[in-house]
């Protein structure tokens, strides 16, 4: 996971050289210093400025983290609040997605529980309790000994 974002920072990188200066620089020093950290120096990848950013083989965290530079320093108000709203639904269907995959309610019925003691549901074998009863020279022996203790 750390790989592909590394990757990610290097496509995103890539992508802000082909920003104007003047819209370049409205970008955080630090949020570029965070890119220049942590990409993956050994990763190439090539930027055609004659296609349109959807017809570039760019990875989804790439497109992800563009998307919120877009939001965070070049959208207007009204952008803001249209991208708010879609990435907004983008997350419920996220989650209606996951619900439908894995829905709460049947998530522990696949599982099998063990409703009443079986020793045989656990892997033990049927073992008995025997009680041994004290026979009386063993008694008197036990008193015997009971006395030199104390």
């Amino acid at each position: 996971m750390i790989d592909t974002y590394a990757k990610a920072y290097t496509e995103v990188l890539e992508i802000l050289k082909y920003l104007p200066k003047k819209e370049y620089d409205r970008i955080s020093p630090k949020k570029i210093k965070f890119l220049k950290e942590n990409m993956d120096k050994s990763y190439e990848f090539k930027f055609d400025p004659s296609k349109d950013l959807s017809e570039q083989n760019i990875s989804r965290e790439a497109n992800s983290i563009i998307v919120l530079l877009f939001r965070d320093y070049f959208a207007s108000d009204m952008q803001q609040k249209k991208l708010e709203k879609i990435l907004a639904d983008n997350q419920e269907k996220r989650e209606e997605y996951l619900r439908l995959k894995y829905p709460p309610n049947e998530v522990f019925k696949k599982r099998s529980f063990v409703t009443e003691f079986n020793p045989e549901n656990l892997g033990v074998q049927d073992t008995k309790i025997t009680i041994y009863k004290e026979n009386i020279f063993t008694k008197i022996l036990n008193k015997i000994k009971n006395i030199f203790r104390k």
